[in-house]
C-alpha cells in the first residue's frame, strides 16, 4: 500500500470512528492558514518533524507527485503542509499542540494557502490581479499554482473542507512585505470579513490568530511591524496576536529556525486551545493542557 493510500485509509478509519466519512463531522476541526513565507514554511524539515499522529490531517491544495498527494484529498499532516517543496510552518506544531490535548475522537485538519514574499494585497479581492501583474516571476509561479487567485483558491479548498468538518479558526502570518503599513490591520479585516461571508461563518465562533514577525530580541529586520500587528484586535474583536518573543531566527532575520517555528506554532496552538475552553500553559510549553470543562465554542 502506497503512502497516499495508507494516509487516506487512516483518515477513513478515523472518520468512521468519529462520524460519517461522507458527511460533515462536527468533531473534525478545520483551520485555515494563509500568509507569506513564514506561514508557507521556510525552515528545513527535520526527522523529528515527520512523525505525525494521523489525527492531524492536511488538505492538499495543489497536486504534489513528489509527495504522492493529489489536490483536494486529505493526508496525514507530514510536512510540508503548504505546497510540494515548502518547509516547516507554525501550522505543523499548532496542529500537534491541539492533538496532544483535544479528546481522542477529535481530528484536526489544516488548509494552508500561502505565498512567499507577497504583500497582504495578494489576498484582497480588489487588488490581487494588479498585484500579481507586477509580481516577480518567481512569485508568479507560486501564484499560478493557486490558479492565479490565492484567496479564491483558499475559499475553494475551505468549502471542500467544510464538507468533512467544521472551520474553527483562521491562522495568519504575514507582514514582512508590508513594513510600516498603517493600513495593514484594515486590509486584514477586509480579508477576514470576506472569508466569514464567503464561507457562511459566524465571527464570534471563528477567531483569527495572527503571529508576530521575528522579534526585536532576535534582531528581526521587520520587528517594528509588530507594533502594527499588535493592533489587529482593535479592528477585529475576535483576533488574537501570537507573541514571537524568544523564537529563534534564521540568519536572514526574516524567518524562523525550525525550533522557532515549533515554538511559535505551539503558541498558536495554546491560544486556540484556550479559546476552545482549555486551560492555557506558558507559551513555549508543548505539553498537553487540561480541559477546564468546555470542549468547544
Amino acid at each position: 500500500m502506497n503512502t497516499r493510500a495508507l494516509s487516506f485509509s487512516l483518515f477513513v478509519i478515523i472518520s468512521l470512528f468519529t462520524g460519517a466519512a461522507s458527511a460533515q463531522n462536527k468533531k473534525f476541526y478545520i483551520f485555515l492558514c494563509f500568509g507569506q513565507s513564514n506561514m508557507e514554511g521556510n525552515a528545513r524539515i527535520q526527522p523529528q518533524d515527520t512523525v505525525v499522529d494521523p489525527r492531524l490531517q492536511v488538505l492538499e491544495t495543489v497536486d504534489c507527485p513528489n509527495l504522492k498527494r493529489t489536490k483536494g484529498n486529505w493526508y496525514t499532516a507530514v510536512p510540508p503542509l503548504a505546497r510540494c517543496n515548502t518547509g516547516l510552518t507554525p501550522a505543523d506544531y499548532f496542529g500537534r499542540t491541539l492533538i496532544a490535548t483535544l479528546p481522542h475522537d477529535v481530528t484536526v485538519g489544516i488548509v494552508n494557502v500561502s505565498v512567499a514574499g507577497c504583500k497582504i494585497e495578494l489576498f484582497q479581492e480588489g487588488s490581487y490581479k494588479s498585484y500579481a501583474a507586477t509580481a516577480p516571476a518567481w512569485m508568479v509561479n507560486m501564484i499560478n499554482e493557486y490558479g492565479g487567485d490565492p484567496y479564491g483558491h483558499l475559499v475553494e479548498m475551505a468549502k471542500l473542507a467544510q464538507k468533512h468538518g467544521v472551520i474553527k479558526g483562521i491562522l495568519l502570518h504575514q507582514g514582512e512585505s508590508n513594513p510600516n503599513d498603517t493600513l495593514w490591520t484594515q486590509k486584514v479585516k477586509s480579508i477576514y470579513d470576506m472569508l466569514i461571508k464567503d464561507l457562511h461563518l459566524k465571527p464570534r465562533k471563528v477567531p483569527l490568530l495572527a503571529g508576530e514577525l521575528v522579534n526585536a530580541d532576535q534582531e528581526g529586520k521587520c520587528a517594528a511591524m509588530n507594533e502594527i500587528i499588535d493592533k489587529l484586535p482593535d479592528v477585529i474583536p475576535n483576533a488574537y496576536v501570537i507573541n514571537s518573543n524568544g523564537c529563534p531566527a534564521a540568519p536572514d532575520k526574516l524567518h524562523f529556525t525550525a525550533e522557532g517555528y515549533r515554538m511559535l506554532g505551539t503558541r498558536y496552538g495554546l491560544k486556540m486551545l484556550s479559546l476552545l475552553g482549555y486551560k492555557s500553559q506558558p507559551a513555549t510549553d508543548p505539553l498537553p493542557v487540561q480541559p477546564t470543562g468546555s470542549t468547544g465554542r
